[in-house]
């Protein structure tokens, strides 16, 4: 990954982590004014700050508002890089397929060179089989498809993470009400009904950590299905486009040798 790219994710995570704080602690707000409102009086107003939330939610809202962060970077990022002029230049396509037409080998190189995108990196690495002695159809083929492999697997990758987040979150969140609800019962069995508070904060654990995982993961859900959705669009143009560029050089090789 280039540097700018790291630092692009980093600046968006810094960022994010303040967002994510905000919005997760909308959540426990109600469980909060059930547990202060003994302590405070009912009239008590109850303000919440980032540390309080995590307590509230036990050491499990760590990964989970990391989570969070991750995934309002991954999204931005996406939406960022999964853009036409990143993978698909189409007046660079149709300069290469003039040139390629005219069986202009060097010409299609520079331009390949000059206007760096998938479909231009695609072409390029087949013209690089190309040889002074040797232009063989099915070699440029076979070249043309590997570098294909290796430039779409890289994007892909930040959209499949959504997906990977959007399933662990809710377990990350599920294991948290494990946990708080096994504190509880522990509580109960140490005379914890005596101590209504000490329940409260167990439940609220157990309850917030559920919410937190949740409103991370179907987020991120959406994202990854909507990325995905993007990225196939553009990947089948890909094909085409590089295809017509093949087969252009293909008929110009063609007409050269009958002419």
């Amino acid at each position: 990954m280039k540097l700018s790219k790291i630092v692009l994710i980093a600046l968006l995570a810094m960022g994010a982590l303040f967002l994510a704080a905000e919005m997760t602690s909308a959540l426990a707000q109600e469980a909060v004014d059930a547990t202060a409102a003994a302590a405070e009086g009912e009239d008590g107003e109850v303000s919440i700050t980032f540390f309080q939330l995590l307590r509230l939610g036990g050491a499990f809202m760590i990964p989970l508002i990391g989570l969070s962060v991750a995934t309002v970077g991954l999204v931005i990022y996406n939406a960022i890089m999964l853009r036409e002029k990143n993978f698909i230049r189409p007046e660079v396509v149709q300069t290469l397929r003039e040139q390629l037409e005219s069986v202009d080998v060097e010409g299609a190189r520079q331009t390949c060179e000059e206007n760096p995108c998938v479909v231009a990196n695609i072409v390029g690495a087949g013209l690089d089989r190309i040889t002074s002695e040797d232009l063989d159809p099915a070699f440029i083929e076979k070249a043309m498809e590997e570098s294909s492999a290796e430039e779409l697997n890289g994007p892909y990758l930040f959209v499949a993470l959504l997906s990977i987040i959007a399933t662990i979150s809710p377990m990350v969140g599920l294991l948290g009400t494990v946990s708080g609800m096994i504190k509880a019962f522990r509580n109960i069995a140490f005379g914890g009904m005596g101590r209504p508070e000490e329940l409260a904060t167990n439940i609220s654990e157990a309850l917030m950590t559920t919410a937190s995982g949740l409103s991370v993961g179907i987020p991120a859900m959406f994202a990854f299905f909507f990325f995905k959705t993007r990225y196939a669009k553009m990947t089948a143009q890909i094909a085409r486009y590089t295809g017509d560029c093949y087969h252009a050089l293909v008929d110009g090789v063609k007409r050269s040798a009958n002419g």
